[in-house]
């Protein structure tokens, strides 16, 4: 696959037309990663603190708890997807969501009540990787690991399950 041509400064220009998010947030999509490029966008999915989301790839292998459900901005994922003409799903996060994410918002260790599930933002940082710059090219992950950006959350944020339960698309989130 070769990566698309994205620039950083194309990107950042249309981030700062887009309409700020919700307070409190809701769940846009919910995502679960089946296998390399396989997902499925199921109205619910069952989330418990030993798996994550059940069925999601994250459950195989090492697990890292502090990773278990991640989440990115909505329009953040379209806006860079659009850019790249790909699909928003392929940002590989669980949780697409309209919902403040930067760290000026939701500092580590804000929990986050979302549907039945209790969530809490993880020290892990959610950086871009190899994927992400194939799907959707280098000026994409130039732009979400930028230093002057990085306080945004622009690639998302980790969380760790502390109550598990059931999370459907157009739940609220909220700050516990």
């Amino acid at each position: 696959m070769t990566a698309p041509e994205t620039k950083a400064e194309n990107l950042e220009a249309a981030w700062s037309w887009l309409p700020p998010s919700s307070d409190p947030g809701s769940v846009q999509q919910v995502v679960v990663r089946l296998g390399e490029g396989e997902y499925e966008h199921p109205e619910r999915v069952r989330v418990t603190v030993e798996g994550g989301i059940e069925g999601d790839r994250w459950r195989h292998g090492a697990a890292d708890p502090d990773a278990a459900v991640s989440l990115m901005c909505w329009s953040t994922a379209t806006l860079i997807a659009h850019e790249a003409g790909a699909h928003w799903s392929g940002v590989g996060d669980n949780l697409l969501v309209d919902f403040d994410l930067s760290v000026e918002h939701l500092p580590v260790g804000t929990r986050l009540r979302v549907g039945d599930v209790l969530l809490e933002v993880s020290p892990k940082p959610h950086l871009g990787c190899a994927k992400f710059q194939a799907r959707f090219g280098k000026g994409a992950l130039a732009w979400v690991n930028d230093k002057e950006t990085r306080d945004r959350r622009l690639r998302g944020v980790h969380t760790k399950v502390l109550e598990g339960g059931t999370i459907r698309r157009g739940d609220a989130i909220e700050v516990v």
